[in-house]
């Protein structure tokens, strides 16, 4: 290689060589700060791509995973007002038994049927006033005609099933916990049967009026005024206790399948984020490697630029000597 002033290439070589691993310094000091391999699309972009991907879709898991947890807790304010009206029914019939008996005269069992109006009152208001987060769970909003529950809000023998398009849903309850739109896989409904009184089947002698119409003699139930009344009305209360059951255990049965969800849910989301972090995380260890190569190599790069832009100064010797 000529000695020259005009070009000092060896110069410029070691400038590029310098910028290059410099660049790579750069890289790896990212790499560590960030604790990412990939920090833009430059330096992965289809593991980028993945990447953003699986966080959307682990995010979302966590929130359906909020959401489940929500369920469960309006499950178990609904269950435990049912619980309530469980102990009204309990009274009601024990008075229904007491009224059944010849020992009572007409005026000892409207006494005894003046309590038990009032328990059916109290269970038409604990139903009525049950809500959760401003949602009324047992005064008929969440109920169902369904006889499928796969089939609530499909359309499908769900006439006034559930309805998300407005403002406010209506019928049965949408839970939606998975990442997108399948019914299979990201949402069920939770459907709660109307707990009142009179849905029971047991309500205040005004709402026999309502139910049958003021000619019909059909009193079982709704009074127990009369003997044959408190006899009638412990056939009903049977029924009613039976019908106050099968909401619970139904939602007893959705409350373990919620739960069920989120364990699922949650194994889901750990497994994604670990093969989210396989392509996204940076090997500390090898990125300190590279670190610690890169370090020695742009040093180096430095002393040689150094050594090269002193080498004119041979020349100057050779013209002044």
């Amino acid at each position: 290689m000529s000695l020259t002033i005009n070009n000092n290439l060896m110069a410029q070589n070691a400038a590029r060589n310098l910028s290059e691993s410099y660049g790579r310094l750069g890289t790896s000091t990212q790499r560590l700060s960030s604790g990412l391999r990939i920090n833009s699309a430059a330096d992965d972009a289809a593991g980028l791509a993945i990447r953003e991907l699986m966080r959307a879709e682990i995010s979302s898991m966590r929130q359906g995973i909020r959401n489940a947890n929500d369920a469960i807790s309006m499950i178990q304010t609904a269950d435990g007002a049912l619980a309530v009206i469980d102990e009204k029914l309990i009274r009601m019939k024990e008075l229904a038994t007491q009224a059944a008996t010849g020992t009572y005269n007409s005026d000892q069992r409207l006494i005894i049927d003046s309590e038990y109006q009032a328990m059916a009152s109290e269970i038409t208001r604990i139903a009525n006033a049950t809500k959760f987060n401003g949602i009324y769970l047992l005064n008929g909003n969440l109920s169902s005609p369904a006889t499928n529950a796969a089939n609530w809000g499909s359309g499908v023998d769900d006439v006034g099933g559930h309805d998300g398009s407005g403002l406010n849903s209506r019928g049965p309850m949408k839970i939606h916990f998975g990442p997108s739109n399948s019914s299979a896989e990201d949402y069920y409904y939770i459907a709660i049967g109307n707990s009142t009184a009179s849905a029971l089947g047991v309500g205040n002698a005004s709402d026999r009026t309502r139910a049958y119409g003021p000619n019909v003699e059909e009193s079982g139930g709704f009074s127990i005024s009369t003997q044959q009344g408190a006899q009638q009305a412990l056939d009903a209360l049977e029924n009613a206790i039976l019908s106050k059951d099968n909401i619970r255990a139904s939602l007893g049965a959705l409350q373990n399948r919620l739960a069920n969800t989120i364990t699922n849910l949650s194994i889901q989301a750990e497994n994604l984020q670990a093969a989210e972090s396989r392509i996204s995380d940076a090997d500390v260890a090898l990125e300190m490697t590279e670190f610690v190569r890169n370090q020695i190599i742009t040093q180096a790069a430095v002393a040689m630029l150094a050594q090269a832009n002193a080498l004119p100064r041979m020349a100057m010797q050779l013209i002044s000597g």
